[in-house]
């Protein structure tokens, strides 16, 4: 599935911390949307319906807060080395994506920099499901409501489906302040009670994965609609304390309806964000 995409780690377990680089060496078309109020994030704005460069080469995901952004340079000067990129006349400019979220209390003061960023990069193989304390995220806790010290561990997910022709992937990193409940059932997974808030120290992070056919402003709109999959699993969800982002790539290969495009990508995005705190 998704032949065009790549997905590889780079994991950090004695500080808790990590990288999970997305990539699409030839491009793609992206999308994002941002929730919340506090969002850690890279080259967002270029990702604007009117906004001129329209294909992506990596979304990158990362621990480490802010300080975590520096492993996109990592990831750029890998797919420089391999001659992918917007061509800006003499050269290539890989772009890259991406998002950070705070663990920076969840072991020893660390944060992934370039050469975690190259590793993850280097790393990344044919997207398959997984999930676990890996990658981006290694560090990642939830259910922050009664207190960092109540915080649940959580961790990172992939999640695949296909219907028909049409393939989409998502790819989660579970870091949210509110609690997580099963979106079928309504039953708690991750809770804590109390209202001693954690600020500043969350956010979920994902990027969905599709070889639909989708315009630039398509493709930010999927990627806002699929913020539902977060509000039916998380609560609360955009809060202050968050920074939730979606990223969306999409390859192009597949003719499909916009609904049914959104139905998938809600419904696997779910499966994502459950999976990576059932098995952080």
């Amino acid at each position: 599935m998704l032949k065009d995409f790549l997905i590889g780690n780079f994991t950090d377990s004695v500080n808790q911390t990590g990288v999970t680089a997305i990539l699409c060496p030839k491009g793609a078309t992206g999308g994002v949307s941002v929730r919340g109020g506090a969002p850690a994030t890279h080259e967002t704005d270029l990702l604007r319906s009117e906004n001129t460069v329209d294909r992506v080469n990596a979304v990158v995901l990362s621990g480490g807060s802010a300080f975590g952004l520096e492993s996109i340079s990592g990831v750029m000067q890998y797919l420089s080395e391999q001659g992918f990129g917007f061509d800006a006349g003499c050269y290539k400019v890989p772009i890259c994506c991406g998002a950070s979220i705070y663990d920076l209390e969840c072991g020893n003061f660390a944060y992934p920099d370039k050469a975690a960023g190259y590793s993850a990069a280097k790393d990344a193989k044919e997207i398959s499901e997984t999930y676990g304390r890996i990658g981006a995220g290694t560090g990642a806790t939830v259910a922050k409501l009664g207190g960092k010290a109540n915080a649940i561990p959580s961790g990172m997910a992939v999640s695949m489906l296909k219907k028909g022709d049409l393939e989409v992937a998502v790819v989660s990193v579970v870091n949210a302040l509110g609690n997580i409940y099963d979106p079928i059932k309504g039953e708690p997974i991750a809770c804590s009670e109390g209202r001693s808030v954690s600020p500043f120290t969350n956010t979920t992070i994902s990027c969905v994965i599709t070889n639909a056919r989708l315009t630039k402003a398509q493709a930010n709109k999927l990627a806002d609609a699929t913020q539902d999959a977060y509000a039916r699993c998380i609560r609360p969800v955009h809060t202050p304390y968050d920074g939730d982002t979606i990223f969306l790539l999409a390859s192009g290969e597949v003719e499909a309806n916009i609904l049914d495009i959104q139905m998938l990508v809600d419904e696997v995005c779910c499966h994502a964000i459950v999976k990576a705190v059932r098995h952080g």
